[in-house]
């Protein structure tokens, strides 16, 4: 495999969460993540990480051998706020099953152990993200984080409590963090569990990547291993789960670093490669729904009068789109500007500034990025 030399295996750290019963009852166990998380440690251990580096928090439908700690808010929270920064280390690995869910804005909440109906206690997974990206955790430039929770919609679920929301403390930014996100499932989609087996299909399928590209600890060649490759080796086995008709979930892959920020877009199922390309100027699908998705992911686009606002910060150049009458319904007035706007070279991208301009939620931005630049190929020069 493609590789960097791993760090001593003295100084790579793991954070592994693995849930499968919730305060809120029986209706949320889910059979799996505890002995996937197992599973994972122990592929820790045969790499020589000592057992005292890997941070093991864990609420099992049946007792375990192994000691470990609880998974409630509280917990969870403390460790990343502040448990880790004590810590010296290079690698960081950052492991979590359990339930998930896509809130309203957009982002990813993991549910913890003690999360009832009334109150669904949870963390947000890029609000943890930035944390550990920042100086509140000194050193571990290299972080892989592994996640098999769904990113099913919230609104399906018609809860009657609203999620419980809260932004992390963030330390200063720096510019050594390289950080991976490998995530069970794209927008919308569940992430299959088996029951039967007591595993989840992504998670499964990780260990088994990792089984086959990591050799041996000794000789000196053991490699950190390149997150890219592993998730396009991923990509293949859950590829085939889905020839199978195991599955219809499509793993996706966040990208973090000093100078890269990408979250290439998944396969489309009518055009899956057995392994598909990263970058964002290839990634497959249909660009203009792609592009239209992007922007309905911005809360303010279901305002006419916010879009009109979007519009306003176009300039010159858009003034045939200016006067156009905004549409009720915001897919209709969104596929009309776009089409109007793909006319002449370079608008699209004047419509990502003007979003990113009045909404400077950076997930957002990156995956709308990445769609303007599939329809409209690179941004203009200067």
């Amino acid at each position: 495999m493609t590789g960097t030399a791993a760090p001593a295996p003295e100084r790579t750290f793991a954070v592994v969460v693995g849930i499968e019963r919730y305060a809120a009852g029986p209706d949320w166990d889910l059979p799996g993540p505890a002995g996937d998380a197992l599973r994972f440690r122990s592929w820790l251990l045969r790499l020589g990480v000592p057992e005292q580096n890997i941070l093991l928090h864990l609420n099992p439908l049946t007792g375990s051998d192994v000691p470990y700690r609880p998974a409630d808010h509280a917990t969870l929270r403390q460790l990343v706020v502040s448990g880790l920064h004590s810590l010296r280390g290079e690698a960081l690995w950052v492991w979590w099953g359990g339930h998930g869910v896509l809130d309203r804005a957009e982002r990813l909440r993991l549910f913890c152990e003690d999360a009832t109906t009334a109150d669904k206690r949870n963390l947000d997974l890029d609000s943890m993200r930035r944390t550990l990206a920042s100086d509140a955790l000194p050193g571990f430039g290299r972080q892989i984080w592994i996640v098999d929770a769904c990113q099913t919609f919230e609104e399906e679920y018609g809860f009657q409590h609203t999620l419980p929301a809260e932004t992390l403390p963030v330390g200063r930014r720096v510019q050594s963090h390289h950080q991976t996100l490998l995530l069970a499932a794209t927008r919308g989609q569940r992430a299959t569990n088996d029951p039967v087996r007591g595993t989840g299909l992504f998670s499964a399928s990780i260990l088994e990547a990792l089984d086959s590209r990591c050799g041996p600890v000794g000789g000196g060649s053991r490699q950190w291993p390149d997150p890219e490759a592993l998730f396009g080796d991923v990509q293949q086995r859950v590829e085939r789960l889905r020839a199978e008709r195991r599955t219809d979930q499509l793993p996706m892959m966040w990208l973090y670093a000093p100078q890269r920020s990408e979250h290439p877009a998944p396969p489309t199922p009518a055009t899956a490669p057995p392994r598909a390309a990263v970058g964002m100027a290839n990634a497959p699908g249909q660009p203009m729904e792609r592009l239209i998705g992007a922007l309905l992911a911005y809360p303010m686009m279901t305002d006419p009068e916010e879009r009109q606002a979007i519009i306003m910060e176009l300039g010159e150049a858009t003034r045939t789109v200016e006067r156009m009458r905004r549409h009720t319904k915001p897919r209709t007035d969104l596929i009309g500007i776009v089409r109007a706007l793909s006319e002449a070279p370079g608008e699209l991208w004047l419509l990502h500034a003007a979003v990113t301009l009045l909404d400077d939620d950076e997930q957002r931005a990156v995956a709308l990025e990445a769609a303007v630049h599939a329809c409209a190929g690179p941004r203009p020069a200067g």
